[in-house]
C-alpha cells in the first residue's frame, strides 16, 4: 500500500512538470493568454483528482492496520566489564623452603551480547594458566615474557520467568565461600536455577551437572549437584541459609595434574575417597549501624560421606565489620578454617595458600576504597598442617601477606 501511494505521488508530480513546461511552450509560441488560462484549469482537474485517490489510498491503509501501538522491536544489548588486580606477596617461615616475595597480576574482562529479553550469550577471557580451575594469578617474570590469556567462560543463558538456565563453561550458580569453591572455578556442563519470591524473601533451587573430565575410551568423571537456599526479606537483620549436596564420579583422571589433586590423599594413581558431599552455608547481616557499617557473620560447614572419619570434615567462620564501594569506605575481616585432608575436593577449593585441604588456617583482611572502584586491601594468612603423616607434612605455622590493587570497571 505505502508502495502504491509513493508512485501516485510520483505521478502527480510529474505530471505537474509536464503540464507546466507544455503550458508554458504552448503560451510562448501562441502568445495566448486564453490557453494558459486552460492549462491552469487542466492542471487543478488533474491534481484534485490525485489527491482524492491519495486519501482513499491513506483511508484503506488506516483500515487495514492493526489496532493499538505500534509493534516495539527488541534490539541486542551489549555489555561490557571486568577487572584489574596488582599484588604483592611476601611468604615466610615456610618449611623447608627460602622465604619468597613476588608481584603478581589479574585481569579479566567479561560481556555479555543479550539477544532478545530472555535470551543471551556470555564469556570471560582471563589471565593465568588454563590447565589451573581455581586461580586467574600471573606471577611478574620471565625476562618480560607476554602473559597467558584464556576463554574462562563462554556460555548460552536462557532466562524464561524466574528461571535462568546456563550452558556452556559457566559461572558458578550456587551460594559458596572458598572452603568448598574457589571463586575463579567456571564449571563446564549446564545448570539451573529457579527463584520463587516469597513476600519479601527469597526461595532459590539450582542444580548442576559438571563434566569434570570426559574419557575417549573408558567411564568419565563427573558431578550433579543440587542446592536449596533462602534467604529473608531486606531489612535491620537479613539471613541466609543454603543446603548443598554434591556427588562426584572420579573414574577418570586423565585430565588432572598434581595441582588439581593437591593435598587430597592419593594412592596408586587413585583418590582414596569417594566424594559425596554435604554442604551447609549460614550467614546474617546486621544493619542497625548504618549503610557503612553492616556487621556480618558467615559460617560453612561441609562434610564427606564418601571418605573415613578423621578426613571428611571441614568447617570455616568468617567476620565481617563494612563494605567497600563508595569512596572512603572500609572493611575488616576475620576468618577462621579448619578442613580435614578429603573433606573436599582439591581440585576446585580455594587458592589463597598452598593448603587447598588438611589446614588450620586464620585470615585477617582490610579493605579501602580509594575512589569508587578502586579499592586497596591488605591479606594476612597464618596456616599449617592440621594433620600430619607420610607426606602430609608438619605442624609448623606457615604466613603470607598480601597488598592488592582491585580497579573494576
Amino acid at each position: 500500500m505505502k508502495i502504491e501511494k509513493s508512485v501516485l505521488g510520483l505521478v502527480a508530480a510529474i505530471s505537474l512538470l509536464l503540464t507546466v513546461t507544455a503550458s508554458f511552450s504552448q503560451t510562448q509560441s501562441q502568445n495566448s493568454s486564453e490557453t494558459l488560462r486552460e492549462a491552469v484549469e487542466a492542471l487543478r482537474s488533474e491534481h484534485a483528482r490525485t489527491q482524492l485517490r491519495l486519501a482513499a489510498l491513506e483511508k484503506q491503509q488506516n483500515e487495514d492496520a492493526p489496532l493499538g501501538p505500534p509493534a516495539k522491536t527488541s534490539r541486542p544489548t551489549f555489555s561490557l566489564s571486568g577487572d584489574v588486580r596488582v599484588r604483592y606477596e611476601t611468604n615466610f617461615d615456610m618449611t623447608g623452603l627460602r622465604d619468597r616475595d613476588r608481584a603478581v597480576l589479574r585481569a579479566r574482562l567479561r560481556s555479555t551480547y543479550a539477544i532478545s529479553d530472555w535470551l543471551a550469550v556470555g564469556g570471560q577471557l582471563a589471565t593465568g594458566d588454563p590447565d589451573d580451575p581455581n586461580s586467574t594469578d600471573v606471577t611478574l617474570s620471565n625476562f618480560a615474557d607476554d602473559f597467558q590469556v584464556s576463554l574462562d567462560q563462554a556460555y548460552i543463558r536462557i532466562t524464561p520467568g524466574n528461571f535462568q538456565v546456563f550452558l556452556g563453561k559457566i559461572p558458578n550458580p550456587f551460594v559458596r565461600t572458598e572452603l568448598l569453591w574457589d571463586g575463579d572455578v567456571s564449571p563446564q556442563g549446564a545448570s539451573v536455577s529457579y527463584v520463587l519470591p516469597v513476600g519479601g524473601a527469597k526461595l532459590k533451587g539450582s542444580a548442576l551437572y559438571f563434566a569434570v573430565d570426559e574419557a575417549v575410551a573408558g567411564p568419565d568423571s563427573h558431578m550433579g549437584g543440587a542446592q536449596v537456599s533462602f534467604e529473608t526479606a531486606p531489612g535491620a537483620l537479613v539471613g541466609e541459609v543454603a543446603v548443598g549436596y554434591f556427588d562426584y564420579s572420579l573414574r577418570s583422571l586423565r585430565g588432572g595434574d598434581p595441582g588439581d589433586f593437591g593435598t587430597n590423599l592419593f594412592t596408586a594413581g587413585k583418590y582414596n575417597s569417594d566424594f559425596n558431599l554435604m554442604d551447609i552455608v549460614a550467614a546474617a547481616t546486621w544493619n542497625g549501624l548504618g549503610p557503612q557499617w553492616p556487621l556480618r557473620a558467615v559460617g560453612n560447614y561441609v562434610r564427606n560421606f564418601g571418605a573415613p572419619a578423621g578426613t571428611n570434615t571441614g568447617f570455616g567462620v568468617d567476620l565481617l565489620a563494612g563494605r567497600v564501594g563508595q569512596t572512603g569506605d572500609w572493611r575488616f575481616v576475620y576468618g577462621y578454617a579448619e578442613v580435614e585432608a578429603d573433606a573436599v575436593l582439591a581440585a576446585f577449593s580455594h587458592d589463597n595458600t598452598a593448603l587447598p585441604t588438611n589446614y588450620l588456617q586464620h585470615a585477617l583482611a582490610a579493605d579501602y576504597t580509594l575512589r569508587q572502584n578502586l579499592t586497596l586491601n591488605l591479606t594476612y594468612y597464618r596456616y599449617r598442617q592440621k594433620d600430619v603423616g607420610p607426606g602430609l607434612g608438619t605442624f609448623d605455622w606457615q604466613n603470607r601477606i598480601r597488598l592488592n590493587l582491585l580497579v573494576s570497571f
